[in-house]
């Protein structure tokens, strides 16, 4: 991988990351998930009684479920429908670098969107000893899944020229690859089923690294989880199998 591939895949990931902040949605998004977050968490922090965090991190998977579709829906989707992506694709690029740098924006708006809450466990360490591993997983792992919860919405938005269809698509894949590894879904099936389960569903991975266990299998996992849904992307893609 050569100075020159990097610096124009930057370039591209500049240019996807600059138009989130260019468009009314990166407030939306941005709005939305702090007020929803905050809200929820406070609503039961004091009656809890602790000062930690985690229940901010269980809530997180499930307001990512809904705000992560929303944040790739757009990325091919209305490239294809506005005849775009037929002049992105005669450029001197790679599918891959496309796909690259529409991944990395949307991730990295993510993180900035994440390092916004990071006032949430220092208003709490105001309360009490806050520990910070669960603090430190909690937010590891929220990139992690929402990376994952990423890759999988650009792959559907892949598929369609729709963005209400990629993003109903891609509401209910998110939700089905992270509510199958969840213990709800996991005790009604059969058991010789179940370990399986557990180990194709984010949820499960996601809930051993907000615990603060950061375990290499976990990490691969998502790692693995969203170069294949890249890979897939950069494919139909490739192959135009989207026309």
């Amino acid at each position: 991988m050569n100075n020159k591939y990097l610096k124009t895949t930057y370039i591209l990931f500049k240019k996807e990351l600059m138009h989130y902040f260019n468009s009314p949605i990166a407030y939306i998004f941005i709005g939305v998930f702090l007020i929803a977050g905050n809200w929820l968490f406070f609503n039961s922090f004091f009656l809890i009684g602790q000062a930690n965090i985690r229940q901010y991190f269980s809530l997180l998977p499930w307001i990512f479920l809904f705000l992560s579709p929303a944040l790739t829906m757009r990325l091919w989707a209305e490239e294809k429908k506005s005849g775009t992506i037929e002049f992105i694709l005669t450029l001197p690029v790679t599918d891959w670098q496309v796909v690259l740098a529409k991944f990395f924006g949307a991730l990295a708006f993510m993180f900035f969107t994440l390092i916004l809450t990071i006032t949430l466990p220092i208003s709490v360490s105001f309360l009490g000893n806050i520990d910070l591993g669960p603090v430190i997983g909690g937010y590891l792992g929220a990139l992690l899944l929402g990376g994952s919860y990423l890759a999988l919405g650009l792959f559907i938005s892949g598929l369609t020229k729709n963005q209400i269809i990629a993003f109903v698509l891609g509401l209910v894949a998110c939700f089905a690859a992270f509510i199958i590894g969840t213990e709800f879904a996991v005790a009604g099936a059969p058991q010789f089923i179940q370990p399986l389960m557990r180990f194709l569903g984010l949820s499960s991975h996601f809930s051993n690294i907000a615990k603060g266990v950061i375990d290499s299998k976990d990490i691969i996992y998502y790692g693995s989880f969203i170069f294949i849904f890249l890979w897939l992307n950069a494919k139909i893609i490739g192959d135009r199998a989207w026309k």
